[in-house]
């Protein structure tokens, strides 16, 4: 299975490279960004990185194949397309992208972002968004039970789940992928939880323990 770290913590010193178009199929949009971060400024990139690495470790004691699309060796990115050719190349069972939220403060919790259907130019997302659904359903409610985090308060009327058709990584994926935003950074109380390496343990294993079911179906 393939875990896609959101951004690159070195994205900030490569503006240039990352704000460059790259197709998704249904339209153009930059490379990569640089993410968001904690009005501490912890960063999203440093955060995604982390817990990708912890559910890597929980995952091959599983006996899973983990692989990374990016794990801090390179100076910026992948682009976003790249990162849906890593999954797709590695015939991946499920890839996860990690990511967390920058939305206004009182915003909290968690969401998984589905892919919706789109057959537009090189993307065709039909054949995987039954089985995204599935991982994603899984992942949800396993973070639910492993973190005690709350689905969303402000996107997914309170399911933890929104389909989305405008995200590179999902549209231009032939193998069931979903993205997780683990919460809201600039929120003070969510912010103390995305800091927190306990809290962060047990992100990588909600996560991952949905992961781990929907591969056993």
């Amino acid at each position: 299975m393939v875990i896609d770290p959101g951004h690159n913590p070195g994205n900030f010193r490569h503006t240039a490279e990352i704000n460059r178009q790259v197709d998704i199929g249904t339209n153009r949009k930059e490379c990569d960004t640089t993410g968001t971060s904690t009005n501490g400024g912890y960063t999203e990139a440093k955060f995604t990185l982390d817990v990708a690495r912890r559910m890597r470790e929980l995952l091959e004691a599983q006996g899973a194949t983990v692989k990374l699309t990016q794990d801090g060796d390179r100076p910026f990115g992948p682009c976003i397309d790249e990162r849906a050719r890593i999954g797709n190349e590695a015939k991946a069972d499920a890839v996860v992208s990690l990511h967390a939220d920058g939305s206004g403060t009182g915003n909290r919790g968690f969401h998984v972002i589905l892919p919706g259907a789109v057959k537009a130019g090189a993307a065709d997302t039909r054949a995987i968004v039954g089985p995204s659904r599935e991982l994603g359903e899984r992942i949800a409610g396993n973070f639910v039970r492993v973190t005690g985090s709350a689905p969303s308060n402000y996107v997914g009327g309170g399911t933890g789940l929104v389909t989305r058709k405008d995200l590179g990584g999902l549209n231009l994926s032939t193998v069931p992928k979903v993205f997780i935003e683990c919460g809201n950074m600039r929120d003070s109380k969510d912010a103390a939880q995305l800091t927190s390496g306990a809290w962060r343990q047990k992100a990588a294993r909600g996560i991952s323990d949905g992961i781990v079911s929907f591969l056993r179906g």
